[in-house]
């Protein structure tokens, strides 16, 4: 009888007798056979597996994939080493291809595209900056791991899948071989008579080898487009014209161009939103007519979608279309002209007030900036709504104190975005009739604990829409008011959306374009745009013309020079 220590051997009995069990469970004909047919199904379903949420249904399943008749025969063909390294590769193909459509699927539903495998890398930072605004530091942290969980298990479980197949195609080669050639020609005769399950979705599908040659001719593009770019950064029709002849129609003026975070047309044109938004700005009008002010609006299309502001702030100052991080790296690497640069060249006092930033922004040193006021330094003593660190109408009130109220000033050029219509659209502060009242920013300290959350608003998608009407409507009056308030003779203020919110309030089928409207009281401001054919007041026609963004630099040049650009 063995020397007993510990308890040790009878420890190492049990696990002996539980791993014989699992190891004769494992062996089961039953068991093996349902493993084989799992590892088929989830095949299968990888390659079938689509890349927009609206197509993730049963029906979208039932469908040929021909990728799966060419993996079936090669596995079948293929000596057995081979097989496992070919089973192993495309396992991981196909899995990577899982999760670049499920990424698309997060893209399509928030900036209305798929996903860029070369260029939308470093929009992860901003999206676990944005998660831990909203939710927390510790939501965010678990939702990284999740998703690390999720990258491992894809690949392990698509890899399992084609070698399990593999291992069933060696043993009965002729029989796959077979099967492979039949569901092949299905396929075939599928894609030659057109058949379909539902809508345009037809059942030979050929969408895994498709998308795969999409994306590598997508990223091709990409590292293609560098030098492409290159070349419109030195078309550049106003680089040689003399500083004394731009903008020489607005000498005197001071000229801020303001961004409303998340302005798209659909605030103002869409079914569920125009009744709350367009009052604002018919009754704004109709205010600021009363001030002295008039204005002209019309249609920008944006390079951008649910976000990536910064795109659309180079492409309006640039006059290059910048949509994505690959062009906005390069653009800020140029000494391209920008109208900030342009306002400072003709010894303006050129600023940047930035409430959305957190950290230092080297990228103003490529705009022109001789100041720049964010977060950091704007004096706001109250709390930050989501991701918004700062109400609009504190940002607007601060800018009496810092610039435009100061004495004896020159004229300034200011951009200064407003982020409280910033997704999550929620909580959203209360405009206080009273300026007065907006102080240090303690104010708002009741208003962020008595109003929505945003795990609360976003776990009710039906009411998302409705939130984001209300901080358009929010945003709007605040300027409105402001301009109304403070402007004075001198005031030229251009303001304008960067970009649509996210389809959950755009809706489907939004546009890219965005409402810009240039008011001034100064009537020969507006004589110099009489030929662009915009809307009197703030709310464009549906009808107005529309521009790329990128074409407004170039016609704001033209319209407030003295000299035609070369061409």
């Amino acid at each position: 009888m063995p020397e007993i220590q510990d308890g040790r051997p009878a420890v190492e009995s049990r696990r002996a007798r539980f791993l014989a069990r699992s190891g004769a469970l494992t062996r089961r004909p039953g068991v093996q056979l349902t493993l084989t047919i799992l590892a088929g199904v989830l095949l299968f379903a990888a390659l079938i597996f689509p890349n927009i949420l609206s197509r993730l249904t049963p029906l979208g399943f039932l469908r040929i994939p021909v990728e799966g008749a060419v993996i079936l025969g090669l596995l079948a063909v293929l000596p057995p080493r081979a097989r496992r390294v070919f089973g192993v590769v495309a396992g991981g193909v196909v899995g990577l291809l899982v999760l670049e459509k499920c990424l698309d699927m997060g893209f399509f539903e928030e900036l209305n595209r798929p996903f860029d495998p070369v260029l939308d890398w470093v929009l992860f930072d901003d999206a676990f900056s944005f998660a831990t605004d909203s939710y927390g530091r510790f939501a965010a942290v678990a939702a990284v791991v999740a998703i690390l969980v999720l990258v491992v298990a894809v690949l392990a479980v698509t890899c399992w899948s084609v070698l399990r197949v593999g291992a069933l195609a060696g043993r009965h080669r002729k029989r796959s071989a077979i099967a492979a050639g039949g569901a092949g020609v299905a396929w075939a005769l599928s894609f030659t008579l057109g058949l379909s399950v539902w809508g345009a979705v037809p059942v030979a599908a050929r969408s895994t080898a498709t998308y795969a040659w999409d994306r590598a001719h997508q990223a091709r593009a990409g590292l293609r487009d560098e030098a492409k770019f290159a070349e419109e950064v030195r078309q550049d029709p106003f680089k040689a014209v003399p500083p004394p002849q731009m903008l020489t129609a607005l000498e005197g003026k001071d000229v801020i161009f303001t961004f409303v975070e998340s302005y798209g047309r659909s605030a103002v044109e869409g079914i569920a939103l125009a009744p709350t938004v367009t009052p604002v700005l018919d009754r704004g009008t109709a205010e600021l007519a009363r001030a002295g002010f008039a204005a002209r609006s019309g249609w920008l299309t944006s390079p951008t979608f649910g976000g990536g502001s910064w795109l659309a702030h180079a492409t309006f100052e640039s006059g290059l279309w910048i949509n994505n991080e690959q062009r906005y790296r390069n653009l800020v690497a140029t000494d391209r002209l920008t109208l900030t640069r342009a306002f400072k060249n003709a010894s303006y006092r050129t600023v940047s007030v930035m409430p959305g930033v957190t950290r230092a922004w080297p990228e103003g040193n490529f705009y022109g900036y001789d100041t720049v006021w964010d977060s950091r330094n704007l004096g706001y003593q109250g709390p930050k709504f989501s991701w918004s660190p700062m109400p609009d109408q504190y940002t607007l009130k601060q800018l009496n104190t810092i610039e435009y109220k100061k004495a004896d000033r020159g004229p300034l050029m200011i951009e200064m975005p407003l982020v409280s219509s910033h997704t999550p659209w929620a909580p959203i502060p209360d405009y206080l009739p009273d300026w007065n009242q907006v102080g240090d920013g303690s104010v708002y300290h009741r208003m962020v604990d008595e109003g929505k959350k945003p795990s609360a608003l976003w776990a009710e998608p039906r009411e998302v829409r409705a939130e984001y009407g209300k901080s358009i409507v929010y945003s709007l009056t605040s300027l409105i008011n402001w301009v109304e308030l403070y402007g004075d003779d001198n005031l030229v203020l251009v303001f304008l959306g960067d970009h649509q919110p996210s389809p959950i309030a755009a809706g489907a089928g939004a546009s890219h374009d965005v409402p810009i409207t240039v008011l001034a009281k100064d009537p020969k401001v507006l004589e110099k745009i009489v030929s662009w054919g915009w809307t009197d007041g703030l709310r464009p026609r549906p009808d107005a013309p529309v521009w790329p963004m990128s074409d407004f630099r170039d016609k704001f040049f033209t319209a407030f020079g003295r000299q035609t650009p070369a061409p």
